[in-house]
């Protein structure tokens, strides 16, 4: 069963907890930024789709710890009481800065930037990379798959092999903002308001005695929203059997809507189908294929113009299956005042909160991203974070999933189509404004000065306890 908000409080990894325990223990209850983005593209990516804030929003404002959680942390003997005493009374104040659910980001791009009192902000890490990192993640592989159907019908049929009843209905949740129509998954249709949709599974041809006998008694209880799954035993074959249903409903006043194909070559199988509906005169009844398919054979099956209408995406979808993980990262840019990076080998951070601006042509298209300081005005740059959260407090009402959908949309509009191919594209240009490159120079020649120039113990900080 999936957790509630009230439920989350322990959704933590330990060592945002003992880092807590010794931030308490050095009095360190300084205002934090961490600013949360993606270091590096998996394969043949150029651009993620930013999904998940609704649900981080909302974790933030009912983020606390029950007397039972404190209860067990006590019981861990790791934590002290004064500590736990803290943690008891404890909600997130902070603020959060975010790009909106639905927009376009590139690596390196900070899509959401939290600032709190280092306690704070260090707990909720976990849970923030979780929602976003995932849900993101679906979002784009659903992209992908709007792009390549090009226009055709797309239904969201992953639940089954989610990674569990969250992911579940995060996909659900994530391809519907990227534009599919449906979702098998009903709680997710409930929820959020998603349109349902589903056929019929091979279990049900085979508990009948016979596939004309499936055939007519789901159409008698669907006499005008009927699709009859035909591949059971011999996909041509039952393909003339639900020409034979399809005539009994036109004369009882009723139509049949659609045969789905879940196995075989799709593309043969799709004409020969065709042609049996065509002839007679059943054009009407649309032909919808699944089975395993993802991007790339939606790519190569609407290319070769294989007369299917629509399609069910299921667990490629549902596992990004070709991009399973992305090496999303929350690091602290800047500490009471003082901004803060990383030297680590292939994960440097840029110093100081941020602001990301987007510059775009004449046509307003996408032209290239400037990442820079928060205080920053970049002229004719769109600045892409928006404050969204304030006190611990969300600022504004959610938005609809149509609006997040329209937005995306856009945003893919306006998006040059070498970076949608599904297969090696071109690296969107990123750059760092002239201030964000001063101060990451500066901070860096510090810090090979204080702490990569010290040797041995030469140096080190002596401290009483």
């Amino acid at each position: 069963m999936a957790t509630t908000p009230e439920d989350l409080g322990l959704f933590t990894d330990l060592y945002e907890l003992t880092m807590a325990q010794s931030y308490f223990r050095e009095g360190m209850f300084g205002p934090a930024t961490f600013s949360l983005f993606i270091r590096a593209y998996p394969p043949n990516r150029s651009y993620f789709v930013a999904a998940g804030l609704e649900d981080v929003l909302t974790y933030l404002e009912n983020w606390s710890l029950s007397r039972e959680d404190i209860d067990y942390l006590h019981a861990t003997d790791r934590f002290s009481t004064e500590l736990l005493d803290y943690l008891s009374y404890l909600r997130f104040s902070g603020e959060v800065w975010a790009m909106r659910e639905g927009g376009l980001f590139f690596a390196d791009e900070p899509v959401v930037e939290v600032t709190a009192p280092i306690i704070e902000a260090q707990i909720v890490e976990t849970y923030i990379i979780n929602q976003i990192n995932f849900q993101s993640l679906a979002a784009t592989k659903a992209a992908r798959c709007v792009w390549a159907a090009r226009g055709k019908a797309l239904t969201d049929f992953s639940l089954r092999r989610a990674h569990g009843t969250d992911a579940g209905m995060k996909v659900a949740r994530a391809s519907h903002i990227a534009g599919f129509q449906s979702t098998s998954n009903v709680l997710a249709g409930k929820r959020y308001g998603i349109p349902v949709s589903g056929t019929m599974a091979h279990s049900f041809i085979t508990s009948f005695p016979d596939e004309m006998d499936a055939f007519r008694a789901y159409a008698w209880s669907y006499p005008e929203t009927a699709v009859l799954l035909i591949d059971t035993y011999d996909t041509l074959a039952g393909a003339r059997k639900a020409v034979a249903v399809g005539k009994e409903l036109e004369r009882q006043g009723g139509f049949l809507q659609g045969v789905r194909l879940d196995s075989g070559d799709y593309g043969s199988l799709s004409r020969e189908v065709r042609r049996i509906l065509d002839q007679a005169h059943m054009n009407y009844v649309t032909i919808v294929a699944s089975g395993g398919l993802d991007e790339f054979q939606l790519e190569e099956l609407t290319r070769a113009g294989a007369p299917i209408d629509a399609f069910g995406v299921g667990t490629r979808l549902g596992v990004s299956d070709d991009a399973p993980w992305t090496d999303m990262a929350y690091k602290l840019v800047s500490y009471d005042g003082r901004p803060v990076l990383k030297l680590s080998e292939g994960k440097r951070t840029l110093p100081g909160a941020k602001q990301v601006f987007r510059m775009r042509d004449e046509e307003g298209s996408f032209d290239y991203d400037i990442i820079g300081l928060r205080e920053e005005r970049v002229p004719e740059g769109e600045p892409l974070l928006m404050k969204v959260m304030e006190e611990g407090k969300r600022l504004d009402s959610p938005a609809s999933l149509g609006e997040i959908s329209s937005l995306l949309t856009d945003e893919f509009r306006h998006l040059d189509d070498r970076l949608k191919v599904l297969r090696d594209p071109p690296t969107y240009d990123v750059a760092l404004s002239p201030d964000l490159k001063a101060l990451y120079n500066r901070i860096e020649g510090e810090l090979r000065d204080s702490e990569i120039g010290l040797t041995g113990g030469q140096g080190q900080r002596e401290r009483t306890t």
